[in-house]
């Protein structure tokens, strides 16, 4: 059964990787044309908040979380882009700074594209300049669900619910009845459920106690994603 016919997933995926699925071939070559390529490391920085952008990325392999920091220099994880997603390209869009921060989560791979590339591609591409435009107008029912999710949830239905996500974000070759690592460190998972350290390793052993969720190391493995469903308790 897919997790979609349990769970609204999709309310809380970005999903910018369906913005160049199947793009006509000329697009895709304009839009690629002087596209460099670089591994980052993880925790390696890939663009700054208050930075000038000078193009777009595309994750070719990996993933990045997208973050900003409060006035004690404590991390707020905003979302976790993966393979195959562009970030980005919001500053390039409002001729802005980055209004976020953006550093990979483990080693990566992803693409830089010139924002003179991309904007002539999206200039010149009807159904890049649609699709972003659908992406730009999903994108804002995300962030409005999230912010939903900080005000009016506890710190466990909002555990619940982003391990829901993240097991959707590591699925690799999946087919039913697979287990899924979700490979994050407890800070991160902090930052991105918005909590303490200590909070999330409570709950996380809570779930664990319940069978819900066993742990090797710093991996996290979804037993039951039924159970985690019911507690996000998501309506």
């Amino acid at each position: 059964m897919s997790i979609r016919e349990l769970f609204p997933i999709d309310k809380w995926e970005f999903n910018t990787e369906s913005i160049l699925e199947d793009l006509p071939d000329e697009d895709m070559v304009l839009l690629m044309a002087h596209r460099s390529e670089q591994f980052y490391t993880k925790g390696e920085i890939v663009f700054r908040e208050g930075g000038s952008p000078s193009g777009i990325f595309y994750i070719i392999e990996g993933k990045v979380k997208k973050y900003k920091l409060d006035q004690d220099g404590r991390e707020q994880i905003i979302y976790v882009a993966n393979t195959g997603e562009l970030i980005g390209y919001h500053a390039v869009l409002a001729e802005d700074r980055y209004p976020d921060s953006a550093a990979a989560l483990e080693k990566s791979k992803i693409a830089f594209i010139p924002k003179e590339d991309f904007l002539e591609a999206l200039q010149r591409s009807k159904v890049l300049s649609r699709r972003l435009l659908k992406t730009l107008s999903h994108e804002f029912a995300v962030l409005v669900n999230s912010l939903s999710l900080f005000s009016q949830k506890a710190v466990r239905e909002r555990l619940a619910l982003q391990l829901i996500v993240l097991r959707e974000k590591y699925k690799q070759n999946f087919k039913p009845g697979m287990l899924v690592e979700i490979n994050m460190s407890r800070d991160d998972l902090a930052s991105l459920v918005g909590t303490a350290r200590e909070n999330v390793v409570r709950v996380l052993g809570e779930f664990k106690e319940k069978g819900i969720i066993k742990t090797q190391g710093r991996k996290i493995i979804v037993q039951d994603v039924k159970q985690l469903i019911g507690i996000a308790n998501y309506r």
